[in-house]
């Protein structure tokens, strides 16, 4: 299976020590999309896209197992707090999770951001998009 990570997830060590199979595939746009940071009943943000029109958002694929999948499930507490959405790439069928329920935009912490930071590093994804997004919530990386 194909994972499209966006947040925490783009860390590359913190995917092996969750999905001991995974394996980095390649970054792509995920178009229609934009990175928020949004809390459920929570003190902080946590990584989420959310749907905008004329916006992409940048991630890493990654081919996963059925295991693996099980271990994200566990992670992001699906289908309590994150739900699992799909699009095409190349006409393959690629997983994501998004928060869908009532939520509210909240600051990530700094621990948080800085596992994300690594993420776009090991990615070698532009982290211009990641400063960006943080100025929001006066965050420098």
């Amino acid at each position: 299976m194909l994972y499209f990570a966006y947040g925490s997830n783009l860390n590359h060590e913190r995917m092996k020590e969750r999905c001991k199979n995974s394996k980095y595939i390649k970054n792509v746009f995920l178009d229609g999309y934009k990175l928020s940071f949004c809390a459920i009943n929570g003190n902080y943000g946590v990584a989420n896209i959310v749907k905008k029109t004329d916006s992409k958002v940048p991630g890493g694929i990654w081919k996963i197992s059925a295991n693996d999948e099980k271990e994200l499930d566990y992670y992001e507490r699906f289908p309590t707090k994150y739900t699992k959405d799909f699009f095409t790439l190349n006409g393959v069928k690629v997983m994501f999770y998004i928060i869908k329920r009532q939520y509210s935009f909240k600051s990530p912490q700094r621990w948080y951001v800085d596992i994300i930071n690594q993420g776009y590093k090991d990615c070698k994804m532009d982290r211009e998009y990641l400063k960006k997004k943080l100025t929001h919530y006066n965050i420098d990386l």
